[in-house]
């Protein structure tokens, strides 16, 4: 435990707030034009009533169908309580199959809520009762599991208050969903990504760039330089595929940069954040300039306090943190992982105040050890050949399994960065873990040219199952032959990110996997077929997803 102790650092009280508007374009090459405000509904207790229909908006000023429950996107922010049963029936409008994951929550299968598993979808004009018992408190949130509807505005948050009191003591609390919208059909982007990956980068290497590096390096190591990403048919700035140029819009709790989503504070209160990253394909990197950040909380367990300038927040991960403003107006900032967009909106003492908005940093290279790793290693990564049933782009022979990397765009910036080194889960977790019993290693692989993602080399749905007995504790080490970040998410079980050393670190339902990077975490089985994927949306719907079959 860190030198401030868990049960000095929390106290006070708690309230909870949120509100959501809606507006128009939060990129930044947009000139926008603020739309009527539109509110988020919160609902508390321990019955629900969803529906699933949709619904006209506009953020861009082009009027669009999102996917929206009980009329509003992002969806109701649902509060409930630790340790009761919940009942939430969930009535389709649709004209399509639809669903709901319960994201992080563990839950029993037929309630998880992802189709063609153990669950058969909502059929149109039907309803679906999910019930389900509270094991477990904090901040998660709730999505579609049912082709686009995610990326067309159908997430929310759900806030589960702990049973016996929050240990995490604020005066008040706003819940921050970050989110990237489309006005272009997801399913077209995906064809487009498919006949021509690059399609959406805007962070190519340009002459300039040539020119510099001629000078620094040399004409011959210049020209060798770029050659070699040609040979490998990938960009040195390809971070996430779609960027907030052209194809998304960036969006803080349902409204735009020019909506001004503002949070309210009394001087000298402590505010708790809960932030989500509930996009479909954006990782963002948030702050607060000229506030501290405390971190006390990722993906719904408390960690030990520790104080940041800047959070990086995968795709389904969240965050809570405390901060504790003086001046009268904070700008809200989350910049995406490519540097092509961002999102922003205001901390304040009142309606109407703002703060400067902060430039969007400079893209960097993606540099030899995102490609190759450490090539000091000496323990070289196993790779299934006899699964390989295409031609990956990379392999990582020496990855990396440092946690205390901030990640590309964020080395070196100036800043206090988080990085998974900082996260520890409490004592009386680490005084309970199991021991595994054996390790399952698989590579996460891509193929830009064709837009293939998958496990060693097997997109879904050719890939095997993965078994793992019922309570059995198993250590997982993914590798990553890619140049790109994946979020990886399983189902249905906590997966407990391990130190380099096998030690524990923190407990978490999302991981981010850097590239050439291998990360460890164990699992104990729970009985049932569980979805395990890339929550980049066009990643696993290009393959990376594996089911993992518990029996």
């Amino acid at each position: 435990m860190s030198a401030l102790n868990r049960r000095q650092f929390i106290t006070g009280c708690a309230t909870g707030i949120a509100v959501a508007s809606m507006g128009i374009s939060g990129h930044a090459l947009a000139k926008p034009q603020p739309r009527q405000a539109h509110y988020q509904p919160i609902l508390r207790g321990n019955q629900f009533k969803l529906t699933v229909g949709r619904q006209d908006i506009n953020f861009t000023g082009k009027t669009r169908q999102a996917v929206t429950v009980n009329g509003s996107t992002p969806a109701p922010t649902l509060y409930m309580k630790e340790g009761e049963m919940v009942t939430i029936d969930v009535y389709n409008q649709l004209h399509e199959d639809s669903s709901i994951h319960w994201h992080g929550l563990l839950v029993p299968p037929n309630m998880d809520g992802v189709p063609h598993l153990s669950f058969a979808g909502i059929k149109p004009q039907q309803s679906f009762r999910y019930q389900f018992p509270l094991k477990q408190s904090g901040t998660y949130w709730y999505h579609s599991h049912s082709g686009w509807q995610e990326q067309l505005g159908m997430y929310g948050a759900l806030i589960i208050e702990p049973a016996e009191g929050d240990p995490i003591k604020a005066d008040r609390e706003h819940v921050l969903i970050l989110s990237d919208w489309t006005d272009q059909n997801p399913a077209d982007l995906l064809r487009y990504l498919k006949s021509e990956s690059h399609f959406d980068n805007y962070r190519q290497p340009t002459f300039e760039e040539l020119w510099h590096d001629i000078r620094e390096l040399g004409l011959k190591r210049a020209f060798a330089k770029r050659q070699m990403w040609n040979q490998m048919r990938m960009s040195p700035t390809d971070f996430t595929d779609l960027s907030g140029v052209s194809t998304f819009t960036y969006l803080l709790n349902g409204s735009t940069s020019a909506a001004n989503w503002t949070g309210l504070f009394n001087r000298g209160e402590t505010v708790r954040l809960r932030i989500i990253n509930a996009s479909a394909q954006s990782i963002f990197d948030f702050r607060i300039p000229d506030l501290d950040m405390t971190v006390v909380g990722t993906d719904g367990g408390l960690v030990e306090p520790v104080t940041v300038d800047e959070i990086r927040i995968g795709v389904a991960e969240t965050y809570d943190v405390l901060v504790k403003p003086q001046a009268d107006a904070y700008t809200l900032f989350a910049q995406d992982i490519a540097r092509s967009g961002f999102i922003s909106g205001t901390l304040a003492v009142q309606q109407g105040l703002s703060a400067p908005i902060p430039a969007i940093d400079k893209a960097e290279w993606l540099t030899m050890t995102d490609m190759m790793g450490d090539m000091q290693g000496d323990e070289p990564a196993h790779h299934a050949h006899t699964e390989y049933s295409w031609t990956t782009d990379m392999r990582v022979d020496y990855p990396r399994t440092n946690l205390d990397d901030a990640g590309v765009n964020l080395r070196n910036n100036g800043r206090k960065v988080l990085t998974y080194a900082d996260l520890y889960s409490f004592d009386e977790l680490r005084d309970n873990e199991e021991e595994p019993t054996r390790e399952i290693e698989m590579h996460l692989t891509g193929n830009m040219e064709r837009y293939v993602w998958g496990f060693d080399g097997v997109a879904y749905p050719e890939a095997k199952p993965v078994h793992i007995g019922v309570n059995e504790r198993v250590r997982i080490s993914l590798v990553n032959d890619t140049m790109m970040t994946h979020p990886m998410h399983l189902h249905g079980m906590w997966s407990d990110l391990r130190c380099p050393n096998g030690d524990l670190q923190v407990r978490k339902h999302t991981i981010l996997v850097q590239p050439a990077q291998k990360v460890s975490f164990d699992v104990t089985g729970e009985q049932g077929r569980w979805a395990w994927h890339c929550h980049l949306a066009y990643h696993m719907e290009s393959g990376m997803f594996r089911e993992v079959v518990v029996d």
